[in-house]
């Protein structure tokens, strides 16, 4: 924990052939530098991993508790009591949560569950059948009892449709909504447990370059903490990731942290959006994947003048549930100085996922997480070495 009771951002370095940085990002929960991924904390914990192993893996900053889940369960009354959400998960370090605007817009598409307006959404309780209002004012005061160093601007997610219209009119929702986000938490900064907390705006626009820089350039003239880039594109069709990253990145001023939301999904990715200038990411695909069976697998090497992820295998993965790695001795990845690599068979992680053992999610997340770590570490060693 940082004696500092503030949010800095400082750019170490830029790199000399792309538009790749290291930015040292200071928060009341410690610092943390730059290109950073974030494992995602979906419901107050990783899927598999414990806080040790996350701290091992090299986890310097987490997604911790979504707005949407942490207010179906346990809820706010209870957070508030406990101390919020870093006492909750004895995460010690930086923290950043989410709006809940990503699970309104999922929820939404059924609309028994879940109805959008202008003032924001009403959903059900999964189990009790409450309804539960989310807008910009109700999303920052559960942030603030979250706790988290970073928080999101309420914002509805836009979908990969090529009706502008309905691209426009969730592009004007949000950014209404990111204007009365910044009014209520600019009424009091900090988290409901005493601690400074940075507001990131989100940029939408969908498939549209004239909406995606209008939204840019409306986010960017807020003056906020940080910058991020949403709407269901991002992370989920990577060429049209790169696309929208063309259309904006030179508008988002050098000062601002960027965050591509839910980016993530093989270790490739990460490598593509920070060249791009990107700093920050998140995404439940490492451990998702890991706990189907799919373990990265491949090589960072130093190409013109950045770096690749190299792999034989398709997505840069292998299938552990194979017959052929029944009998084979061999760590899931040549050199992998995780601690599942450096303790476990291919052999033994084939036998725990085919007998559904519960000790095969957490060695298998722990090598992917331990993966997104190490080539953000490489990242940051080639920008800091660049002469």
């Amino acid at each position: 924990m940082s004696n500092n009771n503030e949010f800095t951002v400082e750019v170490i370095k830029e790199h000399k052939h792309t538009a790749a940085r290291v930015l040292k990002i200071s928060t009341p929960h410690g610092e943390f530098l730059t290109p950073t991924f974030m494992p995602v904390g979906t419901k107050a914990a990783v899927n598999s991993v414990n806080i040790q192993e996350l701290v091992d893996c090299g986890s310097q900053i987490i997604l911790g508790g979504n707005t949407y889940h942490m207010l179906c369960d346990p809820g706010m009354d209870i957070l508030q009591q406990v101390g919020g959400m870093h006492k909750f998960m004895s995460w010690h370090g930086p923290m950043l949560t989410d709006s809940g605007g990503f699970q309104v817009f999922s929820l939404s598409k059924n609309s028994q569950i879940c109805k959008i307006d202008e003032q924001g959404a009403k959903f059900k309780h999964p189990v009790t059948g409450k309804v539960i209002v989310l807008n910009p004012v109700s999303s920052i005061q559960a942030q603030k009892i979250i706790g988290a160093d970073i928080i999101m601007a309420f914002d509805q997610c836009t979908p990969n449709v090529e009706d502008q219209s309905i691209v426009h009119t969730a592009l004007e929702r949000t950014h209404r909504w990111l204007q009365e986000s910044i009014a209520f938490h600019k009424t009091n900064v900090y988290s409901a447990h005493g601690y400074k907390q940075a507001l990131f705006g989100i940029i939408q626009g969908g498939l549209f370059k004239d909406l995606r820089i209008a939204s840019t350039e409306f986010v960017v003239a807020q003056d906020l903490d940080g910058v991020a880039i949403g709407g269901e594109t991002i992370g989920y069709d990577m060429d049209k990731t790169h696309e929208v990253l063309n259309w904006i990145m030179h508008l988002i001023p050098k000062s601002k942290p960027r965050y591509t939301m839910g980016v993530g999904l093989q270790p490739s990715n990460l490598i593509d959006v920070v060249r791009h200038g990107v700093d920050m990411f998140d995404c439940v695909a490492p451990t998702r994947n890991a706990r189907h069976g799919a373990l990265y697998h491949g090589y960072i090497v130093r190409k013109n003048n950045w770096i690749e992820f190299v792999s034989e295998h398709n997505n840069g993965r292998i299938d552990i549930t194979k017959k052929h790695f029944a009998t084979d001795n061999a760590p899931i990845l040549e050199d992998c100085q995780c601690y599942t690599c450096k303790n476990y068979s291919r052999a033994y992680l084939h036998f725990l996922i085919k007998s559904k053992s519960p000790n095969y999610s957490a060695l298998a997340s722990i090598h992917n997480i331990h993966i997104m770590h190490k080539v953000c570490n490489v990242m940051r060693e080639e920008i800091l070495g660049d002469l």
